[in-house]
């Protein structure tokens, strides 16, 4: 796949956004991340009850790096693998988490809105650095927030999930509003600035990757589909 293939898709996908308020409580939420080695892509999925942050599952694939790293089309690089591990979830997430963006992106279209989008899923981003826009930095408490604006709208809530800490960058991916998704956050995030499903799943795609690289000098890596 080309970049104006690529740039094709994210237009079309773009227009299947749906900013609106969730529909239900969520029972499952699924925090997902991924790690590279050579020409693989680590894709995990961590599963837990909401709002109680209960481990329910976790999941994993690995796949081939079939897209270059460019700025803005982190989906194409690595959708494929994430998309598999939450599909080898036994139970279906209620809402996805993702570090990245949703619709804080330069097409509107980033990680967590593509994916959402694919697998008609709610999902957030929930991203440790500013992608676009601009923003006045919030209070220096848990629960603080500021809006980030970016082509005249608001488009993500720069907040604060520890007293004195870096603020993440949420933005709403798909089929939830950006009040939902400050209020999944802050319920998913405890002692630590990261929301505990996704803190599992860097923990988890950076223990893979280790393994990995280990087994990868005595035998051939399998890819799992």
């Amino acid at each position: 796949m080309g970049l104006k293939e690529a740039q094709k898709i994210q237009q079309r996908l773009r227009k299947k956004v749906k900013i609106v308020p969730l529909r239900k409580e969520s029972g499952y939420i699924a925090g997902v991340d991924a790690g590279f080695l050579d020409d693989m892509v680590i894709g995990v999925a961590c599963l837990y009850k909401y709002p109680e942050l209960i481990p329910v599952e976790d999941s994993y694939a690995i796949t081939k790096v079939s897209f270059p790293y460019i700025p803005g089309f982190l989906s194409f690089r690595e959708g494929l693998a994430l998309i598999k591990a939450i599909t080898k979830l036994k139970i279906r997430p209620d809402v996805l988490l993702f570090d990245g963006q949703g619709i804080a992106h330069p097409q509107g279209l980033g990680i967590a809105s593509h994916i959402g989008v694919l697998l008609d899923i709610p999902s957030v981003g929930c991203a440790k650095s500013r992608l676009v826009g601009d923003y006045i930095p919030p209070g220096t408490k848990r629960g603080q927030w500021s809006p980030l604006y970016y082509g005249g709208r608001v488009v993500s809530a720069v907040l604060r999930t520890r007293d004195n800490t870096r603020p993440l960058f949420v933005s709403t991916g798909h089929k939830i509003d950006l009040k939902g998704s400050i209020e999944v956050i802050l319920k998913s995030t405890t002692k630590y600035r990261l929301p505990e499903p996704l803190r599992k799943a860097d923990y988890l795609s950076r223990k893979l990757k280790r393994g990995l690289a280990l087994s990868s000098r005595f035998h051939q890596i399998t890819f799992y589909a």
